[in-house]
């Protein structure tokens, strides 16, 4: 062992000022500086750049490190500037710099300066810099976020792939790859991948013991639900995730015209923003960062005390290494993920239509992330059982840090109900989807079901003494722990697994959780969730009386009781008493046109029993929209007066159809009218429309699968939704 290595402490102490090593990086640096290759799995905060860093500074010639993200470089090239006299010290070698700046880089590395050079996979395979490589001294490669190799890492990368082959092109050095999260089947991958199956192993625990894991049901009132939360934490830095860049803008102008600093943060911004809008919460200008996850990658602020989750995440992995932004400092640090089984059938969507092993891949991911929200278990538990480390979720460190420990779930035995569930996929060949199993165990002969004559199955009305959220349950649940598995290929048909066909001829215990009453979870007592989602709303007996003038006010006005108020604003009514017409427009689903055409005799209504009632209404009633969605309302007015085709008016606002028709659906549940006769015409002849009219007006809801079931498959989703917009238009405004 040379002297350099036994001097490890000194080093750090010189170059970074730190007196001790933390965790395992003193055995990696060691292992490093003997020549050894290298695999270091140590979650987000444990310091894993000091692993690399420390071993380049010491060692002759230069180390290339490999990491996809530029932010990351970005940081860690000016903090190791920071550390040395020499600017050279660290150099980004990319596609963004000018000749001479990378003149620059080859002349302080020729010269010895540059003791680490940041790569991008995708910078390593240009043949002009494996040439100049091949020329100078390469201490050692450093594989950041080394999980970007595997298909089955929360980011994979194929140019990952071609490392090893340009590595040995370059000259084989020893290698170091590092990996915030990694399953053991993600740890296999990379060894295999980059040729270093004798490489020293250095894995971390993945338990953070101050972070709080909490899960909370996806409401209509989850904006409202989010800003409370922030305002009760006022001045703390948190970050909000979200899956797509529009949510991403919506949310954070939500939380700004509320009062919160918060600003977006997606790759969608240009790069000037993206920079400022990361300065400005690293420098504490602003509070918030509402992100998709192109943020915080490599953003090391140590005091951030909070990470939402909007939508679920496509992988526990990614879920891991977003919460793991939260508390770096060992203080506080609450992930709350709001989830809810729709958001998860999107994400399935989006497989839909990718190579099979793809969408396979994804799916399991997926399941995992469902596991997750709906267990019982202790969550910590969950999440380190995933990364392949046991855990006492009774004395381990921060064993009672999450709410399924903090407010144990009541659990029940289910086996025969899983039973029965089984038998009825079997019985019918395993060609349905959930909704129509269920519907055969509550005894519900809708169309399809008629035709295929399931009144005649032993199993028909076998779960009568159950509800539908009962059952939904039961699936699902069945479906995690594996029971049932998803048919890839006809998307969303249940079929039994060689577990759930084990399960059959020898069924064992199948525990069941209770959902936890999310009410009075947590501190957060105050929070409504809407009636809908299971939760309670505030008040049950304004919510009866309003669903009462409801039906009266659409018998008189000759339309159905949803073509009025749809429930979820009933709901929102009960918990806010709008008084006057400005606060019912602010309701969700009632625009100006609805509350001046149906408004008087319901806030009529809730002024008199505020009054009767003795009711102090809620300080914090509205939570304040978006203004600038007027825009795009009054565009996709004007557009559909234009007679312009929808796809047009879709393209031109960045939308995809099916979000141009959820706007659509928006502005006339509000009340406004909107004419596509022009678009539905060339789909939809007049004695089908009428057809699709009359099953409305006589509908109890406007459900599309209802629908759909109704018409069995006459029409497709999308022009069941246009008919329905019509309809609403025309009836309702």
């Amino acid at each position: 062992m040379s002297t350099k290595t036994l001097n490890a402490q000194e080093e750090l102490k010189k170059f970074f000022g730190f007196s001790q090593f933390k965790g395992n990086q003193e055995g990696v640096i060691k292992s490093i500086l003997s020549g050894n290759d290298t695999f270091v799995i140590m979650p987000t905060g444990g310091g894993k750049s000091l692993c690399y860093q420390l071993p380049a500074l010491m060692k002759e010639g230069t180390a290339i490190v490999v990491s996809p993200l530029i932010a990351l470089m970005k940081n860690q090239v000016d903090s190791l500037r920071g550390f040395s006299e020499e600017n050279g010290v660290a150099h980004v070698l990319n596609s963004s710099l000018t000749k001479t700046q990378t003149d620059q880089v080859k002349a302080d590395m020729v010269k010895g300066v540059t003791k680490l050079l940041y790569v991008a996979p995708e910078s390593l395979t240009k043949e002009e810099n494996i040439e100049f490589l091949q020329s100078v001294p390469i201490s050692f490669f450093a594989i950041d976020e080394a999980h970007c190799i595997s298909e089955w890492g929360h980011d994979f990368r194929p140019e990952y792939r071609n490392l090893r082959n340009i590595m040995d092109r370059i000259g084989r050095k020893p290698v170091i790859a590092l990996t915030a999260t990694a399953t053991p089947k993600v740890q296999s991958d990379i060894q295999k991948n980059l040729g270093m199956d004798n490489a020293q192993v250095f894995k971390a625990s993945f338990n953070r013991p101050n972070l709080y894991y909490e899960v909370r049901p996806k409401t209509k009132h989850v904006d409202r639900d989010i800003i409370r939360f922030i305002k009760q934490h006022q001045g703390k830095s948190g970050i909000i995730y979200c899956l797509s860049r529009k949510r991403v803008e919506e949310i954070a102008q939500t939380l700004q015209v509320n009062g919160i600093k918060a600003l977006p943060y997606h790759a969608g911004l240009d790069a000037g923003s993206r920079v400022k809008h990361q300065d400005a919460f690293l420098m504490e200008e602003t509070d918030v960062i509402v992100a998709t996850i192109a943020f915080g990658m490599g953003i090391d602020k140590p005091d951030v005390r909070f990470v939402i989750h909007y939508d679920m995440p496509k992988s526990m992995e990614s879920y891991y290494q977003e919460t793991g932004r939260a508390g770096r400092d060992g203080g506080e640090g609450i992930c709350i993920a709001f989830y809810a089984y729709k958001d998860i059938e999107k994400l399935e969507k989006f497989l839909h239509g990718k190579p099979v092993s793809e969408q396979e891949i994804g799916m399991q991911l997926l399941q995992e992330v469902v596991a997750y929200a709906e267990t019982s278990m202790n969550r910590r538990k969950f999440i380190l059982h995933y990364f392949g480390e046991e855990f006492d979720e009774v004395n381990g460190p921060g064993a009672e840090n999450d709410d399924n420990t903090r407010h144990p779930k009541e659990r029940f035995e289910a086996k025969e109900d899983a039973r029965l569930v089984l038998q009825t996929i079997q019985a019918t060949n395993e060609r349905f989807k959930m909704e129509p199993i269920i519907n055969i165990l509550l005894g519900k002969l809708t169309t399809m079901l008629k035709q295929y004559k399931a009144d005649q199955l032993e199993q028909f009305m076998k779960g009568a003494d159950h509800d539908e959220k009962y059952w939904t349950a039961i699936v699902r649940q069945a479906v995690v722990s594996g029971l049932l598995k998803k048919d890839i290929e006809k998307y969303g048909v249940l079929k039994l697994s060689e577990e759930g066909e084990a399960f059959l001829k020898n069924p064992v215990s199948f525990m069941v959780a209770k959902d936890h009453d999310y009410d009075s979870a947590g501190d957060d007592d105050d929070v409504i969730v809407d009636n809908k989602s299971g939760g309670a709303v505030l008040d049950d007996k304004l919510y009866s009386i309003l669903k009462d003038l409801t039906r009266k006010v659409a018998k008189q006005k000759g339309v159905p009781p949803y073509a009025v108020f749809q429930e979820s604003s009933l709901n929102e009514m009960a918990l806010n008493y709008p008084s006057n017409l400005e606060e019912l427009k602010n309701i969700s689903g009632v625009g100006e046109g609805k509350a001046r055409k149906f408004g008087k005799p319901f806030i009529e209504l809730i002024e008199k029993y505020v009054d009767e009632n003795d009711i102090t209404k809620p300080d914090d009633f509205v939570v304040k929209s978006i203004v600038n969605k007027s825009g795009l309302k009054v565009y996709i007015i004007q557009s559909t007066d234009r007679k312009l085709p929808l796809e047009d008016i879709a393209s031109a606002k960045g939308l995809s159809m099916e979000e141009l028709i959820t706007e659509v659906e928006h502005i006339v549940n509000s009340g406004t009218k909107v004419n596509i006769d022009y678009y539905l015409e060339d789909r939809i002849d007049e004695d089908q429309m009428e057809e699709i009219f009359d099953y409305f007006m006589e509908a109890e809801s406007d459900s599309l699968q209802e629908a759909y079931e109704e018409f069995d498959g006459e029409y497709d989703e999308e022009e069941l939704r246009l008919a329905r917009i019509k309809f609403m238009s025309e009836v309702a405004n």
